[in-house]
C-alpha cells in the first residue's frame, strides 16, 4: 500500500485532470465524486512502480476512463438524470463554456476521449494513442471526426 506522502502528493498533481474526466464522462458531480475516489483507491493498491511522472499521469488518465467506463457499465439501468442535478451542474458554468461542454459531451465516447486528452490536458496525438491503446493515425481520424461534429452543432470554426 502507498504512503500518505505519496497519496497526498498525487492527490496535488492530478485531482483536478481526474475530476474533469470523470466529469466529462459522467456528466455529474455525484458520480464524479464516487469513481475519484475509486480511482485513488485503485492508486493506493497498485503496487507497481511507474517509470516516470509522465507513466504515473497517463496511468492516472487510463485508470480514470477505465472507470467511468466501469461505472457506466453498471449504472446503464439508470437511464436518466434528474432535472435538477442538470440544472445545478450547467449554473455553475458560463454560457459560453456551458455551450462548448455541451457540445463536447454531447460527443461519442471515443471522441469524447480524444478532445479531452488533447485538448484539456494537452496529450500528442502518439500519447493518446499510447493510453487508448490506439494507433496515432486512428487518434488523429478521431480528432478531426470531433472538430467536424462540434464545428456543425457550435456553428464557425473549433480549435
Amino acid at each position: 500500500m502507498r504512503s500518505a506522502e505519496d497519496i497526498n502528493r498525487v492527490m496535488e498533481a492530478y485531482a483536478d485532470m481526474v475530476r474533469r474526466i470523470c466529469f466529462v464522462h459522467l456528466k455529474n458531480r455525484h458520480d464524479t465524486e464516487d469513481v475519484f475516489q475509486d480511482v485513488y483507491m485503485k492508486y493506493m493498491l497498485h503496487e507497481e512502480s511507474f517509470e516516470n511522472s509522465e507513466h504515473e499521469k497517463a496511468w492516472f488518465a487510463r485508470v480514470t476512463i477505465n472507470a467511468c467506463t466501469d461505472w457506466l457499465r453498471y449504472f446503464s439501468r439508470r437511464s436518466w438524470v434528474p432535472l435538477d442535478v442538470i440544472d445545478e451542474e450547467r449554473g455553475m458554468l458560463d454560457d459560453g463554456f456551458a455551450e462548448v461542454l455541451e457540445a463536447v459531451l454531447g460527443l461519442p465516447e471515443k471522441y469524447r476521449n480524444a478532445i479531452y486528452l488533447h485538448y484539456y490536458e494537452g496529450y500528442s496525438a502518439a500519447e493518446i494513442g499510447g493510453i487508448l491503446g490506439k494507433k496515432e493515425n486512428t487518434i488523429y481520424t478521431w480528432l478531426a471526426r470531433a472538430k467536424s461534429m462540434l464545428r456543425e452543432r457550435l456553428g464557425g470554426e473549433w480549435e
